[in-house]
């Protein structure tokens, strides 16, 4: 509001337009945002799932959709956003049907220092042993947490080299995250009833070949065949990893959020 305020007094004259991590998640039905509490909290308050990373979701899954071969409304597809913010988004015939993010981006994944999903009874717990107020608690789960937690290391880089020199927590990090993911994964293909297409995006998910493999090693079940050849040192570029004989196919997509929010400003301003 603040940002609105000041290009309001700079340029009173020029249109404002703003577009939300949220909007692409409007689509999902109640079942996928409701939480169980009071419902009094939904009805007076909005306490509901929200997600986020919705301009890249929509994006990537519309890109890959088409370098696929696929129909973006005739698809079913898991997007994974995988950065420092990391989310997973289940993209059914063009619209998202849910995502791991909820309330806050808080809920889901581990990231790089956010907890991810955890039982509120052990949260309640250390707030209790520690005497944490709610500044301090929302500090504990927003940016001491994650692999920051896990391993001392926010950068899944450092991870990674970690990982690879047998340090255990690293181990534990890195292993943690890609178990998360996985988890995610085999949850949003039984609620579109299948999927088509598994993608991954974002920092970690273009840039870290090993992350996308020890990701993939247990999805046979689904019909995914890995590529680990094509896989093999890739970054940052568009490409199928893989192998023709897989049922699913597996991409990694260059996201481009600023691309999404252009294109929408324009869209809205030019009415």
């Amino acid at each position: 509001m603040e940002g609105i305020e000041a290009m309001e007094a700079l340029l009173p004259k020029v249109t404002q337009v703003a577009v939300f991590d949220t909007s692409f998640h409007q689509t999902m039905p109640k079942e996928a945002y409701m939480y169980a509490i009071d419902y009094k909290y939904y009805t007076d308050d909005k306490i509901r799932r929200y997600g986020f990373h919705g301009t890249s979701h929509k994006f990537v899954a519309e890109k890959a959709a088409k370098l696929a071969g696929l129909d973006i409304n005739n698809s079913k597809i898991v997007s994974c956003h995988l950065g420092n913010g990391a989310s997973i988004c289940a993209v059914k015939d063009g619209q998202s049907v849910d995502t791991s993010m909820g309330f806050t981006p808080v809920e889901g994944l581990v990231m790089g220092t956010r907890a991810g999903d955890l039982d509120i009874g052990a949260f309640l717990f250390i707030c209790e042993k520690e005497g944490l107020n709610i500044n301090a608690a929302n500090n504990l789960i927003n940016k001491k947490s994650g692999l920051l937690g896990l391993s001392g290391h926010s950068d899944m880089r450092e991870v990674c080299e970690g990982k690879d020199k047998g340090i255990e927590r690293d181990v534990v990090a890195f292993d943690l995250f890609c178990n998360r993911v996985r988890k995610y994964i085999g949850g949003y293909a039984a609620t579109m009833g299948g999927v088509d297409l598994i993608l991954f995006t974002g920092g970690i998910g273009e840039n870290a070949d090993d992350v996308r493999e020890k990701i993939c090693e247990r999805l046979e079940f689904l019909g995914v065949d890995f590529n680990k050849e094509a896989n093999k040192g890739q970054r940052g570029v568009d490409l199928m990893i893989s192998k023709p004989s897989s049922k699913v196919k597996v991409m990694m997509v260059s996201t481009n959020e600023e691309y999404v929010i252009a294109k929408d400003t324009y869209s809205l301003a030019k009415k």
